[in-house]
């Protein structure tokens, strides 16, 4: 049984995803055969395996870090927000309904629980290490009883645990400290230490407080990465392009052509996948920013309509900020709009929908000959195929079903003058698709843009893991990281007062919960299983021929597995 290690954070958004990630590629350039895995994700920001399984994008990155084939093995429960009230669940990699936050809890979670842990032992059968990530904070004490993918995973997985923390926000120190002593003893007991993340500065400044936090709590630090731009891979949620820091940081990489070209890219409610962009901030002379005002758009050289899970909330909202009628004006001029997924349906001539929104017919915004139909089963795709004269690869995860009653084919959808649809997420990571693509809209927005002719998203991708892999073997010990992976929690930490709270009966269910809107029930919990995979358990991996001695410690899974946990950092 393989060894592995979970890394959990203070809060949300405190880099456990790329510390993961991080780790991952050491590991492997270590001749480790290493998978990520995170038990239960919330984000709209979502991948589709080659098994045709959809997943988190951030545990498709970290499997890149790791250098093997993505699965749904590695995030067996995602959740995807539709409201405030509730989230479709999808289990291993298939949505099988939507229910809240309430229901969430309430009902299904024997059968989840059985998944996500056998998902675990099939990556530690078949791996020599699994890094899990885990989700918002550890010492949410009204969610602790209903936990599996922090404590919970952890305790079942017998699995050491390093809590990651942003120094850049403060309060680091406070925040390690109550995380700790929020967690029961037996939890205490797989805390080994801290990671300090994001920091500015003169490390030897910060070692006197490292050493106060030893005395406090007998656990020790395991490193401190400094602040790096540029490094926001693949984020599970939050508005921001990952590739954008790398191309601001490009003072010797001007535009290729005599001029900029400028992307605005509307930011809808429940945008997903806005990922979709990173491939084009990472052109040299492409500015990509996010914009919610009409005026926005006014010196855009190309708009974007991204996707989301919301298509009919989204349409009201862009009639409501006057983005609509900017949408349709720059059409009727010739200006170059893009439409994806959610973004694309918005663009057509009409939608029906009785499965996202239940709003009946809508009317779409009527800059495409297309019209949509919601569908309750789930197109899950990888499609491959050209345009533009370039070959085009991508993914799709959508509802819509899309009825193309005119206009020159453009992917999967269609093209009229300078507006553009289509539900293929990825394309543009399609270097030579891209460059042609940005070649049109150049041309009609008037621009002297030109594309740089040598610009790879994988390539730059690959040297972004790779700059993490260096940010973990530089500046944290790998030998004691090593250790934690190989062995386990060091034995003897010390208890840390006062320990979790005395649980109280309902607490889940009372703290924080929205009330319960009779969601659909996913009656399909029970059929999903990893085994339900077949060949896609067996991830091809490097060979670990090179690895260290003593990895294979054969641990077995414990007994102590609490139910399922309600990740609300993207609410």
């Amino acid at each position: 049984m393989g060894g592995g290690l979970l890394v959990a954070g203070t809060t949300s958004d405190a880099g456990k995803s790329v510390v993961t990630a991080g780790i991952c590629r050491w590991l492997v350039r270590r001749g480790v055969k290493v998978a990520p895995f995170k038990a239960q994700n919330m984000s709209l920001n979502s991948f589709v395996t080659r098994e045709g399984a959809e997943i988190g994008r951030a545990q498709a990155m970290q499997a890149q870090a790791a250098r093997v084939e993505p699965t749904a093995l590695m995030n067996p429960v995602l959740l995807k927000p539709g409201s405030d009230r509730s989230s479709q669940v999808v289990l291993m990699g298939k949505p099988v309904g939507e229910m809240s936050a309430r229901g969430y809890h309430g009902g299904r979670q024997e059968a989840l629980l059985g998944t996500v842990t056998d998902c675990l032992e099939q990556l530690r059968s078949t791996y020599d290490a699994v890094i899990c990530e885990g989700a918002g904070s550890p010492a949410e004490i009204n969610l602790r009883r209903t936990d599996i993918v922090n404590m919970g995973i952890a305790r079942a997985a017998k699995f050491p645990v390093l809590v990651v923390g942003d120094i850049d926000r403060g309060g680091v120190f406070a925040s390690f400290f109550g995380t700790t002593a929020l967690l029961s003893a037996e939890d205490q007991s797989l805390v080994a230490g801290y990671l300090v993340n994001k920091f500015r500065g003169d490390v030897s400044l910060l070692e006197p407080g490292l050493d106060m936090l030893y005395g406090l709590t007998g656990r020790r630090t395991y490193g401190v990465l400094p602040f790096t731009h540029g490094l926001g891979i693949d984020e599970e949620d939050g508005l921001r392009v990952s590739m954008r820091g790398a191309v601001r940081e490009s003072v010797v990489a001007p535009p290729h052509g005599e001029e900029v070209l400028r992307v605005a890219v509307c930011a809808v409610p429940l945008m997903s996948n806005f990922t979709d962009v990173d491939a084009l901030a990472a052109e040299p002379g492409v500015v990509v920013r996010f914009v919610d005002r009409a005026d926005e758009l006014a010196d855009a050289d190309l708009v974007i309509v991204p996707g989301t899970r919301g298509t009919v909330r989204a349409l009201a909202w862009l009639r409501e900020r006057g983005l609509a009628d900017a949408l349709v004006r720059r059409a009727a001029e010739g200006r170059p709009v893009l439409g994806i997924c959610g973004g694309f349906q918005v663009l057509g001539e009409r939608i029906e929908d009785e499965v996202e929104s239940r709003a009946g017919v809508v009317d779409g915004l009527g800059l495409l000959p297309v019209r949509v139909r919601f569908d309750r089963a789930k197109t899950l795709a990888r499609p491959v195929g050209s345009a533009l004269g370039e070959p085009v690869e991508g993914y799709e995860i959508h509802h819509g079903v899309a009825d193309v009653r005119g206009g020159e084919p453009f992917l999967d959808g269609c093209r009229v003058g300078a507006v553009w649809g289509t539900h293929w997420h990825g394309s543009l990571e399609s270097d030579g698709f891209r460059r042609r693509f940005l070649v049109e809209v150049a041309r009609a927005a008037g621009r002297r843009f030109v594309p740089a002719p040598d610009t790879s998203f994988g390539v730059l991708r690959e040297e972004q893991l790779d700059r993490l892999g260096d940010l973990v073997e530089e500046h944290a010990d790998t030998d004691a990281l090593w250790r934690l992976i190989e062995g386990g929690a060091p034995g003897g930490l010390p208890f840390v007062p006062p320990g979790a709270p005395p649980a109280v009966p309902g607490a889940a269910e009372s703290r924080g919960a929205a009330p319960d809107p009779a969601p659909q029930s996913p009656e399909g919990l029970e059929m999903a299983r990893p085994e339900a995979l077949g060949e896609a358990r067996k991830s091809p991996g490097p060979d670990a021929e090179a690895k260290p001695q003593g990895l294979d410690v054969g641990r077995s899974a414990g007994p102590e597995i609490a139910v399922v946990h309600v990740d609300q950092e993207a609410k």
